[in-house]
């Protein structure tokens, strides 16, 4: 790059401080978002170089690193609305009942003891 000359930045005498529209100082426009984009320029040269792996490094020599890695790339809010079902429909939502009444009736003491489980049954005193 050729060296051009800039002005003095000009500065308040009392205070020290730049003066608003101060052309002399700073850094040339663009140059953060060229340092950027040299720098994914280049590790994307090394992730296609290198990355399945590094990866692979990492997950078996430093697990936990693995970990925060794949932490750090999810979402930080993240619903995990496992509830299938919110589109079953009525008749669905019954034979799930039954298919639960079936699981928990052993564990209720309702076996074998000639009552259905239905409220119908001879009161016991508890």
């Amino acid at each position: 790059m050729a060296d051009i000359e800039k002005p003095a930045p000009e500065k308040d005498p009392v205070t020290g401080r730049f003066l608003t529209g101060n052309i002399g100082g700073g850094k040339p426009k663009g140059a953060r978002t060229k340092l950027g984009e040299q720098f994914l320029s280049a590790l994307q040269q090394d992730f296609e170089a290198h990355g399945v792996e590094a990866i692979q490094t990492v997950r078996t020599e430093r697990p936990q690193d693995y970990v925060k890695v794949i932490a750090s790339l999810m979402p930080r809010d993240l619903n995990l609305n496992i509830n299938n079902l919110d589109d079953a429909t009525d008749d669905e939502l019954v034979q799930r009942l039954r298919d639960l009444e079936a699981t928990i009736r052993p564990f209720l003491g309702l076996e074998g003891s000639g009552d259905t489980g239905d409220g119908t049954g001879k009161a016991t005193a508890h």
